[in-house]
């Protein structure tokens, strides 16, 4: 008998937790907060977001692709809470059609230009006005951007039109849809050569970098950052602020983003 009264009072005990249990609220789960950004800063930015998830138990989702291309989708409504142009350019489009918070819209960080080839191969030639471009690839092709919708693109092609070089390889471009899709196709020799961003350069060991097209060639390489219009959780809120502080710009500047100077983000 003693054992069976026993056993009626750990039941009874068990049914108590299991009621406490299943009565209990559930955890909250983290405010999911989507970052649309350039296909450049990739590693750079996965880095921060899994470091800021880490910290604070949030959900920041990074998505990447061309700068062209995630504005048009947020001008057309995608849901995203923050933009992260490679250029101005589309940051303003999103501006003028009145898709972020102009309030918050500051210049992040800074990139460079640079023409890379593969690791393994003889490619070489020095970036200057008028330099033989086109005697170096030999007759292969020189992969780049495409200029009309990519950032890295219009860059390279402001660079060799600046330094003279544009019709002579102009018959000899592949173009991608991003930089990245540039740095690959340089990256398994299907081309000779490819122009990129200084960031993306380091980021492969079968490439190396040839040579850094001169600032004066194009225009300024500028990553501006801003709020989505609408996006006025606490958790955007506070993710945006730890983006342009200065301990986010490090984690940009360690992949090689340059924060130093021509930057307008406040900590």
């Amino acid at each position: 008998m003693e054992s069976t009264r026993k056993f009626g009072a750990s039941g009874a005990l068990a049914g108590l937790v299991w009621l406490a249990l299943a009565t209990a609220p559930l955890a909250a789960e983290p405010t999911r907060v989507v970052v649309f950004a350039a296909a450049s800063m990739a590693d750079a930015l996965q880095s921060l977001t899994t470091l800021y998830n880490e910290r604070n138990g949030a959900a920041i989702v990074p998505s990447f692709a061309a700068s062209s291309t995630r504005a048009r989708q947020s001008e057309s409504g995608a849901p995203a809470d923050v933009f992260i142009s490679a250029n101005r350019r589309w940051m303003d489009y999103l501006e003028e059609h009145g898709r972020i918070d102009p309030a918050s819209r500051c210049d992040l960080v800074r990139n460079r230009l640079v023409l890379v080839a593969p690791a393994d191969s003889a490619f070489d030639v020095a970036i200057a006005p008028n330099f033989a471009l086109a005697e170096a690839l030999g007759g292969k092709y020189l992969a780049m951007g495409d200029p009309d919708h990519v950032p890295a693109g219009l860059y390279g092609r402001q660079a060799l039109e600046a330094l003279g070089v544009w019709p002579s390889v102009a018959d000899r471009l592949v173009l991608s849809a991003d930089v990245r899709a540039a740095l690959a196709l340089v990256a398994r020799g299907e081309v000779a050569a490819a122009i990129v961003y200084a960031t993306d350069a380091g980021l492969s060991e079968r490439v190396r970098v040839v040579d850094s097209f001169p600032a004066s060639s194009h225009d300024a390489i500028v990553y501006p950052a801003a709020r989505v219009a609408g996006s006025e959780g606490a958790a955007a809120a506070a993710f945006f602020d730890y983006l342009v502080s200065d301990e986010g710009r490090a984690v940009l500047a360690g992949f090689g983003f340059v924060t130093e100077e021509g930057t307008s983000c406040l900590p």
